[in-house]
């Protein structure tokens, strides 16, 4: 087991952000944190990368805890953030060469020249990151982090911002990653990224997660998924989730309404936690 977290919460004045979130990943393993913004995902991504500590529970990584072990988890651990954090006055090449001094990467130049080949931005090398569209900067950010070769990658909204031919090469490069062994944590708002690039999902919602499968098992759960609303709340939530295409209406009286989901996708999944999740049917 590469990350262990059990009973995270992180609360900053009044909002929780994170409470009571459990989940392992393993060697090996793409697992996707799904939810909309404030769901809580980058939170944890800052909490397991040593940027803030939890107010309770515990992560490990590789078995070191992040807060007695910083050091030790730093060594394993990159984060890929959402912002463009690169220097944009130097080049592509100096950018990289730049991270790799400050983590003591042996052979730097050999490396910084074997990650450009393979993350595709070589032929960038002498241009300044200013000058790159947004889609060349996120392999700059990816290439770089593979330079310390750590084991467990944060890869927080990858492809926010990108358009879609853009996002799927950087799925690519994703999948390349895992490939090569390496361990990741893939944070999204985009179902279809979950369901496409994840081996295990956990939807998260206000700081909770409420479900946690492949995407597979999500999936055939939603295709099996009863909703029974009642009172003048769950109408509510029934109006939000029939209005999908995909809904079946099963019963419906007193006040009362039952639905299930046909061909379901991981988005319905999601859907449906929404309903439930705004008015607490």
């Amino acid at each position: 087991m590469i990350l262990r977290i059990e009973n995270l919460h992180k609360q900053y004045k009044n909002v929780k952000a994170v409470d009571g979130v459990s989940f392992e990943i393993k060697k090996g393993e793409i697992f996707g944190l799904l939810g909309p913004n404030g769901a809580g995902k980058t939170t944890v991504i800052k909490m397991i990368s040593t940027l803030t500590k939890p107010d309770e529970g515990f992560i490990e990584v590789k078995g070191f805890d992040v807060v007695k072990n910083r050091h030790d988890v730093r060594k394993a651990v990159a984060v890929v953030p959402q912002e463009n954090n690169l220097d944009g006055d130097l080049t592509v090449h100096d950018n990289l060469l730049v991270y790799a001094a400050l983590r003591r990467v042996p052979d730097a130049k050999r490396k910084v020249l074997e990650v450009m080949e393979r993350f595709g931005i070589a032929s960038k090398r002498n241009e300044l990151v200013d000058k790159l569209s947004g889609g060349q900067k996120r392999r700059v950010i990816i290439a770089r982090v593979m330079l310390a070769e750590p084991e467990l990658i944060l890869l927080d909204e990858p492809t926010l911002g990108l358009d879609p031919s853009i996002r799927r090469e950087i799925w690519n490069l994703i999948v390349q990653i895992k490939n090569r062994g390496k361990s990741i944590l893939l944070t999204t708002h985009y179902t279809e990224e979950a369901e496409s690039l994840c081996d295990r999902v956990a939807i998260m919602s206000s700081g909770k997660i409420k479900r946690m499968g492949t995407p597979e098992e999500l999936i055939n759960e939603a295709g099996r998924f009863v909703l029974e609303t009642s009172g003048q709340d769950g109408c509510r939530v029934f109006r939000i989730v029939r209005s999908r295409d995909e809904l079946d209406e099963a019963m419906k009286e007193n006040g009362s309404a039952a639905c299930t989901v046909r061909d379901a996708r991981l988005e319905d999944v999601v859907v449906i936690e929404g309903g439930i999740n705004e008015h607490g049917a």
